[in-house]
């Protein structure tokens, strides 16, 4: 059953962001005349189809490999490698006879529609739930060697007021206009009393510098998932359980977990942890563990990557607020281009090396698992995944990559520049090439899903 529900909402992910990915391209085709001979969702492999129907010039079908789709536009090379209409003079409805402006538009349709899908996502969770907002009632996580560090924050403060105004929520304390006050000065609890501490008059350009803000909420080490077979599920570990101390030393957040774990490959570690007895219906938080839970103290050993086969839930305890429409729409806005940037940094690093690429990457198999869980935490926490991978599949498709849209986009800004058409047999060997990468790619993804699950 569990198998039937990750294939489920895997299609229905999948199917929602191919749908709104294609009909970009589509309906921007569409508004510069262009012929679409075919509107897919999935692949219809072998001539094998679920649905098809011919409605005017364009058939539209769903096809029975649910990875991916394809719009064909007349005088397009595409994924179907189908030539018979790309020799001889353009015809004013194909696309190669379209001007270069009106060919970049509809090639950058698909990116589009998958940004806008994330937004509506975004806007109409924040217009019908409300927004997510942190209390600060969870403490702060500070981390070492920051601006904040420097200025005598430590992890456990609890923020109560800026400059004398006070503060409720986590994303007031962080606010950009709070940061630019001309002066700056925090009360915090700390250990049950209150402390002022005073902020450097140029934080604003020592926050620049540094590569992180240096303070945000702490993260509960909870357990989210224990590998069968890894030292941690041969050792007792349990889903749901708080990692509360590493070889006696406390801990609080779920960075320093991982910090302490992935630098003792090959050493005995001494966790204390607790786990509740009976999971109660609805969210396990960290003071509900802590106050309830049952103390466990376990011997485990890292294996050579530094790793003991758990992974953490990096989610902290959050309220929402009711907001206008406009607001709604501001807000959903906001998420759409923090988002955008965040993905964007994850490529930089992956590309950059300073994440390994066979942990930090996914295929159709771990996807699919995302998916359910998500979907299994209910449908905001599903479609937010959605939104998510709305917006990777955008940054993916603009990478410069032969049959991606990214690697199209760039051939006909090539031709836009040169004042011709690229020859057919160039484009066609390019776009060969592209599609045994993405082919391989595809593999591979594959292959690592089912070796580093």
């Amino acid at each position: 059953m569990d198998t039937l529900s990750t294939l489920f909402y895997f299609i229905v992910a999948i199917f929602i962001l191919v749908t709104a990915h294609e009909f970009g391209h589509f309906i921007t085709a569409r508004i510069f005349g262009m012929r679409v001979d075919r509107f897919f969702i999935g692949f219809d492999f072998f001539g094998i189809k679920l649905w098809q129907k011919k409605i005017g010039e364009t058939e539209y079908g769903i096809g029975a490999f649910p990875i991916g789709g394809y719009v064909k536009i007349a005088g397009m090379i595409d994924e179907s490698m189908d030539t018979a209409e790309l020799h001889g003079e353009p015809k004013p409805w194909e696309f190669r006879g379209k001007p270069v402006w009106q060919r970049l538009i509809v090639l950058a349709g698909g990116v589009a529609m998958n940004i806008v899908l994330a937004a509506v996502i975004f806007i109409g969770i924040t217009a019908v739930f409300g927004e997510s907002r942190t209390p600060l009632t969870t403490p702060a996580f500070i981390e070492q060697n920051s601006v904040f560090s420097s200025m005598g924050f430590r992890s456990g403060d609890r923020l109560v007021s800026i400059n004398g105004q006070k503060l409720n929520y986590w994303e007031e304390a962080l606010a950009p206009e709070q940061l630019s006050a001309k002066s700056l000065q925090y009360t915090v609890e700390r250990n049950g009393q209150e402390l002022t501490i005073q902020a450097p008059p140029d934080i604003l350009s020592k926050l620049n510098a540094s590569k992180s803000i240096g303070i945000r909420p702490t993260v509960p080490p909870i357990i989210d998932q224990v590998l069968p077979n890894d030292p941690a599920a041969k050792a007792g570990f349990k889903p749901g359980a708080l990692i509360t101390s590493i070889d006696g030393k406390p801990v609080s957040d779920w960075t320093e977990v991982v910090s302490v774990i992935s630098k003792s490959a090959g050493k005995k570690l001494t966790i204390t942890w607790l786990r509740l007895k009976t999971a109660p219906a609805g969210l396990v938080t960290a003071e509900m563990i802590r106050r309830d839970g049952q103390p466990f103290t376990t011997e485990v050993v890292p294996g050579k990557s530094g790793k003991i086969g758990i992974s953490l839930k990096q989610t902290i305890e959050t309220e929402r607020r009711k907001l206008s429409l406009p607001e709604s729409v501001a807000s959903g806005v906001n998420q759409t281009w923090k988002t955008s940037v965040m993905t964007v940094q994850g490529f930089e690093k992956i590309f950059s090396g300073q994440e390994d690429f066979r942990k930090s990457v996914g295929g159709p198999v771990k996807i699919a698992k995302i998916a359910n869980q998500s979907a299994e935490q209910g449908p905001v926490s599903f479609l937010y995944f959605v939104a998510v991978l709305s917006i990777s599949l955008a940054i993916i498709n603009i990478l410069p990559v032969p049959a991606l849209d990214g690697g199209q986009f760039l051939l006909n800004a090539v031709e836009g520049v040169i004042g011709r058409e690229i020859p057919f047999d160039i484009k066609m060997r390019i776009q060969q090439v592209g599609m045994f990468l993405l082919l391989a790619l595809f593999a591979y993804f594959m292959i690592n899903d089912i070796f580093n699950p």
